[in-house]
């Protein structure tokens, strides 16, 4: 891997964009159907959800904008999943009205932090998220959450193509397997975000004037 990072530096990928001057957290499915690990979705996010209530109280305490998303599915047959549905068994436990599709009790969302209900990996796809990012004038997504190579890559590749600056916090993200997740944590460091850690996010959280 080292020599791999080496290549892609000389090639001139992994430059760092930086955070921005309004930023906002995006905590991605971290629904019960991701983190019970028993569920045919589920894996093991216990470190992923600690790390994120550190981040989620750094950003209250400067009154940052917060959005939860899940991912749920109201027709009966699943038509509202589209050809993901054919791809994946496990969209069949993400039905709408059931526990699975809430958020993890370990987190708790605050009065006034948004819910973003999505049908794809993607935050972006098919929500009004960028327009309500663009109306408060955010420039920068702190992005927590899983499936690292799944909706959070998809999220951050999104954020970038719409002019966002998407901070991946590591410790704040997880997968159901660890080759995928460092895999797509070297790609989105090469290619569409920063990889950042989670003290050095708070830190820039905490430098950030109240509201």
């Amino acid at each position: 891997m080292s020599a791999e990072k080496d290549f892609f530096a000389q090639r001139g990928f992994g430059q760092t964009i930086g955070f921005g001057q309004r930023p906002a957290v995006l905590v991605i499915d971290m629904i019960q159907a991701f983190t019970n690990p028993e569920a045919m979705l589920g894996a093991n996010l216990d470190a992923q959800i600690s790390a994120t209530q550190v981040l989620l109280a750094s950003a209250r305490a400067r009154g940052l904008p917060i959005f939860f998303s899940s991912v749920s599915y109201e027709d009966a047959d699943f038509k509202d999943a589209g050809i993901w549905a054919l791809k994946q068994r496990g969209v069949m436990s993400l039905r709408a009205g059931t526990p699975e599709v809430e958020l993890d009790p370990r987190l708790h969302r605050m009065p006034g932090e948004a819910w973003l209900l999505k049908k794809y990996a993607s935050c972006f796809f098919g929500t009004d998220l960028t327009t309500r990012l663009f109306s408060q004038g955010i420039d920068t997504v702190l992005l927590a959450g899983c499936t690292t190579s799944g909706c959070v890559r998809a999220t951050a590749v999104d954020a970038l193509q719409t002019g966002l600056r998407a901070m991946v916090v590591r410790e704040c993200v997880g997968d159901r397997s660890q080759n995928a997740h460092e895999q797509s944590l070297f790609d989105l460091q090469a290619k569409y975000a920063d990889v950042v850690g989670l003290s050095e996010t708070c830190r820039f959280i905490e430098q950030l004037l109240p509201p």
